[in-house]
This record gives C-alpha cells, sequence and structure tokens, in this order.
C-alpha cells in the first residue's frame, strides 16, 4: 500500500508495493503550471465503510455499479487500497479479484486500472506498449515524455520490479536511432529541476539547436536530445522564446523540418508538454476518441492517472481547443456504467 499526500499543485506517492519504497511525487514538477485535480482524497475517509459498501454491492444476484462508482471514483488512489487491505481483512477476499469477477469489459477495465498502484501502472502500460510485435511508441512518448526524474526512478523500479528486466534494456531492444536515444536519455532521469535561468545560455542553446539543424545540411540530432532532456523547464521555455526570436518561427516547426516519425513525436511531445501540459493532455484524450472507434485502453490511461493531478485544467484546454467539452466528448464515445464512471473522475456529472 501506498500513501499521497494530495493538495492542488503537489503530490507525493509512498509506496510500498513488493519492492523497495520510494516516492512518486508531482510536486515541484513544472512549477510554471498549475495543476487542480478533480479527484481528492477523501476528508472523512472510513475504509472500513467502504469495503462494507463494496462488499455489499457485490453481494448476492445482481451487482450494484452505482455504489461501486460512487466509492471508489470519490476516493484517491492511495485510498483505494487501503480499502483494498480492509476488504481482505473483513473478508479474507480480494477486492480486485471480486470486482473482475462482477464487471465486464472497459468498466472493468476501467476500475482495475484505478485500483493499481500507480507505479505498477505505468510499468504495465510501458511493458504492454513493448510487448509482442510491434510496439506502442505512442504510450513511451506520452509516458517518458512528460514525466518528472522522480516519477521515472519510481516507474524505473516497479518494472525493474515487476518484470526482472530494467527498462531501459528493454527500451533499447524496442526502439531504434534517434528515438532509442531519446527514450534512453530520458529514462536515464538526469534533467536539472532547478529553477534558476539563465538568458545568456539560452542564447546559446537556440544558437546551438539552429546551428544543428536549419543551419545544415542533415541534423546534428545529438544536440537537440542533449538541450531538450537535460535543461530545466524555464530554461527551455526561454530557449523556445529566443529560438523563435532569431529564426522568426516556434521550435515546433524546425522539429517538424529536422525529424519525422517517431523522434518528431517525441521531440514534439517534450516540447509541448513542457509549454503547457494540460493542452498536451487535452489533445492526447481527443485523440484517443477521434475517428473510428475509441481507444480505450488510452482514454482509461489518461483518465485515471491525470484525475488526480491536473483534470481541471485539462478539461478547460480541450474546451479550449476542440469547441466542445470533455464530459461531451467522453459522452459521444463511450456508454453504460463505464462512461457514467469516466465522468465521475473527471468531475462531471452522468446526466
Amino acid at each position: 500500500m501506498y500513501q499521497r499526500n494530495n493538495q492542488n499543485n503537489m503530490r507525493g506517492v509512498v509506496i510500498s508495493t513488493g519492492y523497495k519504497s520510494g516516492t512518486m511525487s508531482h510536486s515541484g514538477y513544472n512549477p510554471y503550471q498549475q495543476r487542480t485535480p478533480t479527484v481528492v482524497p477523501a476528508s472523512s475517509f472510513n475504509p472500513r465503510a467502504d469495503a462494507e459498501v463494496l462488499r455489499k454491492a457485490m453481494k448476492g444476484f445482481g451487482t450494484d455499479e452505482k455504489a461501486i462508482i460512487n466509492v471508489l471514483s470519490k476516493r484517491s488512489n492511495a485510498q483505494r487500497l487501503q480499502i483494498a487491505v480492509e476488504f481482505k481483512t473483513l473478508y479474507g477476499k480480494d477486492l480486485i479479484k471480486d470486482l473482475k469477477s462482477e464487471l465486464s469489459g472497459n468498466f472493468e477495465n476501467l476500475v482495475v486500472a484505478m485500483m493499481t498502484p500507480l507505479p505498477e501502472f505505468y510499468a504495465k502500460e510501458l511493458h504492454d506498449a513493448m510487448s509482442g510485435l510491434g510496439t506502442d511508441e505512442d504510450v513511451l512518448i506520452e509516458v517518458l515524455c512528460t514525466m518528472s526524474n522522480n516519477e521515472i526512478r519510481v516507474i524505473r523500479q516497479a518494472y525493474h520490479s515487476m518484470y526482472h528486466k530494467p527498462l531501459e534494456s528493454d527500451l533499447k531492444g524496442d526502439t531504434a536511432g534517434t528515438f532509442k536515444r531519446l527514450m534512453v536519455s530520458l529514462c536515464n532521469a538526469c534533467r536539472d529541476e532547478s529553477t534558476i535561468v539563465n538568458p545568456q545560455s539560452a542564447q546559446a542553446d537556440a544558437q546551438a539547436l539552429l546551428r544543428a539543424g536549419e543551419l545544415r545540411f542533415g541534423t546534428d540530432e545529438s544536440t537537440f536530445n542533449m538541450v531538450l532532456c537535460q535543461r530545466n523547464y524555464g530554461q527551455l521555455q526561454l530557449i523556445f522564446q529566443e529560438y523563435a526570436r532569431i529564426t522568426g518561427h516556434d521550435i515546433e516547426q524546425a522539429i517538424k523540418n529536422e525529424f519525422s516519425g517517431d523522434a518528431e513525436d517525441g521531440f514534439l511531445a517534450v516540447i509541448r508538454s513542457i509549454k503547457n501540459q494540460a493542452a498536451f493532455f487535452a489533445k492526447q484524450l481527443n485523440k484517443s476518441m477521434k475517428g473510428l472507434g475509441t481507444n480505450d485502453r488510452q482514454l482509461i490511461r489518461l483518465v485515471v492517472t491525470r484525475c488526480e493531478v491536473d483534470m481541471v485544467e485539462v478539461k478547460r484546454e480541450y474546451q479550449a481547443k476542440f469547441g466542445e467539452s470533455l464530459a461531451d466528448a467522453i459522452k459521444g464515445d463511450t456508454s453504460g456504467h463505464y462512461k457514467k464512471c469516466l465522468l465521475a473522475l473527471i468531475g462531471e456529472p452522468a446526466s
């Protein structure tokens, strides 16, 4: 079980789920962006009472899905894990197994995700993205290009404990070229996370990026990798501003001109996450629902992981960028208890 202290712009998680304790915290991750969750710890929390409600909801003929949603969507991930411990203590049964036996489809997948310790959840998503034929690079980008050093270290620890292999070795085996070097650099989790900025250094880095890309034949990928993976967020904001000043166009345009495929997507994700992380995740949510069909795994991952971080800002960016509310998009693409639970997690009524 791990415990979380959740304040508007701060999240701390202490983990002890079969591997060495670590801390997964969003505090100080990007001090330039507001972060307001839609799911916060219940103030009058009673895990025993919650366990009893869940047991009653699953006992006998039929399942009271409304009661399950009402409890789990209004508790933090840490509190849900405490409920699971209490459930086992009271009834000698595994809460997740009981939930899986009572639920089905995407609603079951959503609830299981909600009940999984966050580092283990991320580790499994990364592992599954690299398992079998092909690689889901979008998952690697979404996680590694947006995380703080500490978050990556805790996920690495969980990954090694669960799969008995270093995350870095699997990344190396499943990626190639510039994209592989980007993933390995980010997995190394050694970004400067101070708030110290230096305008002169920003000018020098902007000039170096220009020389490495648009002013030469071919591209010196290593310079882009070094700057984007090492500099702190405030410094990178200055570098982006300086690059736009000396070239007359955004750094994103340079990335599109110089790179393609997964490397382009990865570098753009780093830049966009630093500029406006909520807007980045709003775009990912839209991507999970637009077109024919829904990428339910991506939708579940985004809602479950962002609802305790910055979902208020993500919803605002979604409305501004796509002209409809995130709630309406979810209502149009999902149904039943799955829809109701997603809406509850983003702080919206189901009606």
